[in-house]
């Protein structure tokens, strides 16, 4: 099988998805070819400046802006000039893909290219099968995609939303958000250890920021303060977003800051830690939950991430703070032993450790029987 697996850099989550995604596929069935391409590689410079920088502006200077972008296009009579960029956005580029691939299955982790996929596959008179992976934990309608023959979502509530929105059911399959074998792995694993090997004190609390290495989220530094004046020790990890490795250390109150260059240790930084503090992401929240590790969520970003901190929060995973006197209480409540042990079993019990092997058996058995109707036919 041939799979043309296509993310959107608005931030590292798309991406670790379809890596999932695609290694799951290849152990599944060794045979898969499996091409993985940052669907924004085929927008035009100007087309990748006025959604990506759009974005990114809206979030860092005007999020209020973006909470009412996201509630005005939720829903089926949001603007023609917007809905029809689904048609044409980064198609040339898409369609020469298309064309010197000839995939038999195409996996977005992102609504947009799923969707010109789906206009290419029949204008060109293409044969794949159009899978989306849903990596937020409520339906956007941006996410209700006709043109998709599969749609992976990460909760029974979510598959429900996506029916009420039109999608046929059998088209819809709960499969949690794919994440990194490695965090299996790393379930139960011993903190102190994990610490040790990684120069970090065994017995202080281990605070990881969320975001910390994205230009999205704005209240880091913020944060960071108030994590100083918690009035106890606590050592915190800010992961970076750039290539280079290394580490920046600085003491801010009580708080001993480590900053981290690029790593590949993010899985086992994620398991040595007490807290993940900052964002909502879809992608760490499924991480998060997966090793048990609960929330204290500050300012994540309007509309998606407000709704993951809302699952997290009814799951009894999180703390979601609305102020940033709050910060400091919550963590410190977080962090006391019979609190933290409800919040780490309420994260458990809303994690999927095995959503990439799921999702890669919903796509094998759905190519499987596309093939099957094929040649009946």
């Amino acid at each position: 099988m041939r799979a043309l697996i296509l993310s959107a850099s608005f931030g590292s989550g798309h991406h670790q998805a379809n890596e999932a995604v695609g290694a799951a596929l290849h152990d599944l069935q060794p045979a898969t070819e499996a091409r993985q391409t940052d669907f924004l590689r085929h927008l035009r410079t100007y087309e990748r400046s006025i959604v990506l920088g759009t974005y990114l502006a809206w979030l860092r200077h005007s999020p209020e802006t973006y909470r009412w972008y996201y509630r005005f296009t939720d829903r089926e009579t949001e603007p023609k000039t917007i809905r029809d960029t689904y048609k044409w956005m980064g198609r040339q580029g898409l369609r020469r893909e298309l064309l010197s691939y000839q995939p038999q299955v195409v996996v977005s982790s992102y609504p947009t290219p799923a969707a010109v996929a789906g206009h290419l596959r029949e204008r060109e008179h293409l044969d794949f099968l159009n899978v989306l992976v849903v990596t937020d934990y409520r339906v956007h309608q941006h996410w209700v995609r006709p043109e998709a023959d599969l749609l992976l979502v990460p909760t029974p509530e979510t598959g429900r939303q996506m029916v009420e929105r039109g999608i046929p059911e059998k088209r819809v399959v709960v499969t949690g958000i794919p994440i990194h074998p490695r965090y299996r792995e790393l379930i139960g694993a011993d903190k102190a250890a994990l610490r040790r090997g990684r120069g970090l004190l065994p017995d202080v609390p281990l605070l990881l920021m969320s975001g910390g290495g994205q230009s999205t989220y704005r209240s880091l530094e913020k944060v960071l303060h108030e994590l100083g004046a918690l009035g106890r020790p606590v050592q915190v990890l800010v992961l970076g977003g750039g290539q280079e490795a290394g580490r920046a250390v600085q003491h801010l109150g009580g708080a001993t800051i480590h900053r981290l260059g690029f790593t590949n240790d993010f899985p086992e930084l994620l398991a040595a830690s007490d807290l993940v503090v900052g964002k909502a992401g879809g992608l760490t929240v499924a991480e998060a939950t997966t090793l048990g590790v609960p929330m204290v969520i500050y300012d994540p970003i309007p509309g998606q991430e407000e709704y993951n901190a809302d699952y997290l929060v009814r799951g009894h995973a999180a703390i979601w703070t609305r102020q940033l006197a709050e910060v400091c209480p919550a963590v410190l409540r977080a962090l006391e032993p019979q609190e933290h042990a409800r919040l780490s079993a309420g994260a458990v019990s809303l994690s999927v450790p095995d959503a990439a092997n799921r999702a890669a058996r919903a796509i094998l058995s759905a190519f499987e029987q596309r093939q099957a109707g094929q040649a009946q036919g």
